[in-house]
């Protein structure tokens, strides 16, 4: 799977849940929507095609912008991070 395919995958995910979500789930799925993009642009920008790549990427990125988060939010956050990944398998 390329990065542009994953990226597709992960945000159709989020996509396909608001029907059913809860709010901590749209809020957690709009906030990783950016994160996902900008590691995907970055990877494009790089010449990086390795999937490994790009989730560090967007787990660096939650990690940077943890002080606009509270730390129940983060912890939200990098819980749907996870299920998404597993999701998107």
């Amino acid at each position: 799977m390329t990065i542009q395919e994953y990226e597709e995958k992960l945000l159709q995910l989020i996509d396909d849940g608001i029907d059913t979500a809860t709010d901590d789930e749209l809020f957690a799925g709009g906030y990783l929507r950016g994160h996902i993009s900008l590691a995907a642009a970055d990877c494009e920008l790089e010449n990086e095609s390795q999937l490994l790549a790009m989730k560090e990427k967007v787990e660096q990125s939650i990690s940077d912008a943890k002080s606009e988060l509270s730390p129940s939010d983060e912890c939200l956050i990098k819980l749907y991070w996870k299920e998404l990944q597993f999701s998107a398998k």
